[in-house]
């Protein structure tokens, strides 16, 4: 299959599965998955499924990235937070739609992974932090959305803390070894209003920063 073909292909494939905002698809074909994982696996960078990382973590499957970047409702004055980069590829997405991205990695080695692919790719609105995710980045606070890419328990309050009023966060929850459900949050004047997505399956959400051997 040719490179046109493929990425035709991705684009159907996302549609048919609900992500349907033309920005988001835009944003997301744009985006080069390859280029978020290594060896063996870049050859599988559109198929529909996740992946291995580094570190022991997973690049999400193409359809749960557009189901939750489309669930946040960016709009080009959004400030975006995402705990939990990984390979980078959500930040990627996040910075073709929002003014500016913040996002926090536990594991060293991603983090700087990421940061050397966001200068490659020319997105210059993302900002990469090695630091304890579940702290959210209080210094930068409030944000118009937040994006976790880990299983929490439940919408942690230090992040709620941090979104803004009539802000929306995305994130899975549930125990970490069995299916989660996504979930959107918008927090009004009124308090806290829940949307379920669908079931999903996301590493658990860990506290502190990760002791990588070859920091």
């Amino acid at each position: 299959m040719d490179p046109f073909e493929r990425q035709m292909q991705f684009v159907f494939t996302l549609r048919s599965r609900g992500v349907t905002n033309a920005e988001v698809l835009k944003a997301m074909e744009a985006t080069p998955r390859e280029r978020f994982l290594e060896g063996i696996f870049q050859d599988r960078a559109y198929e529909d499924t996740p992946l291995p990382i580094s570190c022991g973590q997973t690049i999400s499957q193409p359809t749960v990235v557009g189901l939750m970047t489309q669930a946040l409702e960016i709009t080009r004055r959004c400030k975006v937070l995402e705990i939990g980069t990984g390979s980078g590829y959500q930040a990627a997405i996040l910075a073709r739609l929002a003014r500016r991205v913040y996002t926090v990695e536990r594991h060293r080695r991603l983090a700087r992974r990421a940061r050397e692919l966001f200068l490659d790719l020319g997105l210059h609105n993302v900002t990469v932090v090695h630091g304890d995710g579940s702290l959210g980045l209080p210094e930068q606070a409030p944000f118009d959305r937040i994006i976790v890419t880990a299983a929490a328990e439940d919408a942690p309050g230090t992040l709620i803390e941090q979104l803004r009023e009539n802000g929306i966060m995305v994130l899975p929850v549930g125990q970490s070894h069995s299916v989660q459900q996504l979930i959107k949050v918008v927090k009004t004047a009124q308090g806290l209003e829940y949307t379920e997505l669908g079931a999903v399956r996301f590493v658990p959400l860990v506290e502190g920063v990760a002791q990588d051997v070859l920091d």
